[in-house]
């Protein structure tokens, strides 16, 4: 079973080409419906506790309906020379961002989506990724900025005995078979022996769906983050495969982890659940 409906998202007041390239290719390889989607809250709830006139809020609603139509056109002409089977959505008075989008993924097998950029401030125009990955109760694939082709052959599963990471694994099957797939356990002297019984199982059950893989377990620098992306250079993996938010989400964005140097790092794609 592959990924038959790709949800992308598109920011608005900039260029999305790469993040078109990439899917378009994605969703030739699946044979995959498109959803393209944007959102955009209206300019009263981002100016509610300041104030605006009434020349002003008009001149930005007409800039956002702008943007829209202009994320909407980019998204067209992405897939206009593919057979790919392309649909529009787009809300320009949600207040509610994540939600609108997530409510929108009831339709579709993966999130697609550029890693976090912009101005986390602008209050009609911002998505918390994060958030969103919480919400969305679909697997989510974080896509560098400068990524233009779906170039995955190589997946690094950071394994962590957690739902969380479970749920990553089993999303990320379609993207494992045929690649080269390898699954490391970063864990603290003392516990690699179980971190090897359990790369062990995963290795076996991976086997029953058709996912060949190799699996060694990792010495913890106190990193998890730098641990991972070590290995996935060493591997020279295309894209990590992890759980997120195993801790609560504001403890991650406060004292950092593995979550969030995935949501917002340049280097490589990422495939996350919750």
């Amino acid at each position: 079973m592959g990924y038959k409906s790709l949800l992308v998202h598109l920011d608005l007041g900039r260029s999305n080409t790469n993040l078109l390239s990439f899917a378009s290719e994605l969703a030739e390889r699946f044979d995959a419906r498109v959803i393209g989607i944007t959102a955009c809250a209206p300019p009263v709830m981002a100016y509610a506790d300041v104030g605006v006139d009434g020349e002003t809020f008009e001149l930005e609603r007409n800039q956002i309906e702008d943007e829209i139509g202009s994320a909407e056109s980019e998204f067209r002409a992405a897939f206009r020379d593919r057979k790919t089977h392309v649909e529009w959505r787009s809300a320009e008075d949600d207040a509610d961002l994540v939600r609108y989008v997530s409510r929108q993924a009831r339709n579709a097998d993966l999130l697609v989506t550029a890693v976090a950029q912009g101005d986390i401030f602008d209050g009609t125009r911002a998505m918390h990724t994060g958030a969103l990955v919480m919400q969305i109760g679909r697997p989510v694939l974080l896509v560098p900025l400068a990524a233009r082709t779906a170039k995955l052959d190589r997946l690094l599963v950071g394994w962590k005995d957690t739902r969380e990471t479970r749920r990553a694994v089993a999303d990320a099957l379609p993207l494992m078979r045929g690649a080269e797939v390898t699954v490391v356990e970063v864990a603290a002297e003392g516990h690699m022996e179980a971190a090897r019984r359990h790369l062990d199982d995963l290795v076996a059950w991976l086997m029953q769906h058709g996912v060949a893989a190799k699996s060694y377990p990792v010495a913890s620098t106190g990193d998890d983050a730098a641990d991972l992306h070590a290995a996935a250079d060493r591997e020279r993996c295309d894209v990590i495969v992890a759980g997120a938010y195993g801790h609560s989400r504001v403890r991650e964005w406060m004292l950092g982890g593995v979550t969030k140097d995935l949501l917002m790092s340049p280097r490589r794609c990422s495939l996350v659940s919750h």
